[in-house]
């Protein structure tokens, strides 16, 4: 069974589907074997496409850009990981019985962001929000790649060159 990681947001059209193409990019080029994918905490969005500015800060990267928003089910609540964008998030996942071990915030693999940072929702704003919000996308990943390959001790989990270990801020092994 391979490692599954699914990235959380308010409708899956913006911040959580950014997130899953870069980290599933990231992780793929780290040599990671690992499931990515992404949900929405709500129903709003189901069935549509990400934001047209998610896709254009995802195109001018150069990552993929499919996506179709869908809710968070029990699927998603059972990963190894969820990893929330911010605290309502974290909130919303624990109501919904997501194992609080399993549950991160992206920001917190961010080793230059502050305790308890978010990714703030960028939906309201300009396209420069969305490139801000790719920027700590991007600035996060790393620590995450790491920590998913310091879980490599699962057998589930391939690494290409070994396994690194690494542990977000706040995170106690169990």
């Amino acid at each position: 069974m391979t490692y599954r990681v699914v990235f959380v947001c308010t409708a899956n059209i913006c911040r959580s589907p950014v997130a899953e193409k870069v980290f599933a990019a990231e992780a793929a080029r780290a040599g990671l074997a690992v499931d990515v994918s992404s949900a929405a905490i709500g129903p709003w969005r189901v069935g549509e496409p990400a934001d047209p500015r998610s896709v254009a800060v995802l195109q001018a990267a150069g990552y993929p850009t499919e996506h179709v928003a869908r809710q968070v089910g029990p699927a998603e609540l059972a990963a190894d990981l969820v990893v929330a964008l911010d605290h309502s998030h974290v909130r919303a996942l624990r109501h919904l019985g997501a194992p609080p071990e399993r549950i991160r915030l992206l920001s917190s693999f961010d080793p230059a962001a502050p305790p308890g940072a978010e990714i703030p929702d960028p939906y309201g704003y300009g396209p420069d929000a969305f490139a801000v919000m790719l920027g700590m996308v991007r600035a996060a990943v790393p620590g995450l790649i790491a920590y998913v390959a310091s879980e490599a001790e699962h057998p589930h989990v391939r690494v290409a060159g070994g396994t690194r270990r690494a542990r977000p801020r706040g995170h106690r092994r169990r």
